[in-house]
């Protein structure tokens, strides 16, 4: 029997998730996509502590109107910036079992404009 999307995100997440791991020089950058929202944050794994997060849901995020890849680099923009007020340069990028593609392609390159290197 065939697998639906979410089965088959679900173990590409897994395989994706044995290698990526964020550690405090280097912390992992989880996305998540929803129909019509993303999030974004910097996860130290050793400690398991969130250091930063943004998402479409933030006050100066929502008030834009423009459409949902142009959103996705916004928050991938605000994401670098707390990352970068916080110390961190160089993370681990985990697209959560998404295809590198559209919105989490926008995130990431907003992410890398903003100065955040991986």
């Amino acid at each position: 029997m065939a697998l639906t999307k979410y089965e088959r995100r679900i173990r590409i997440k897994s395989r994706i998730r044995k290698i990526v791991s964020g550690t405090a020089t280097r912390p992992r950058l989880a996305v998540f996509r929803s129909n019509k929202e993303i999030y974004a944050q910097i996860v130290d794994d050793v400690t398991g502590v969130t250091i930063s997060a943004a998402s479409s849901k933030d006050k100066e995020i929502s008030s834009v109107k423009a459409t949902k890849v142009e959103v996705a680099k916004l928050v991938g923009k605000a994401i670098a910036e707390k990352a970068m007020k916080a110390g961190i340069e160089t993370i681990a990028f985990d697209r959560g079992g998404y295809l590198y593609h559209g919105r989490v392609k926008s995130l990431a390159e907003g992410a890398r404009e903003a100065g955040l290197k991986f």
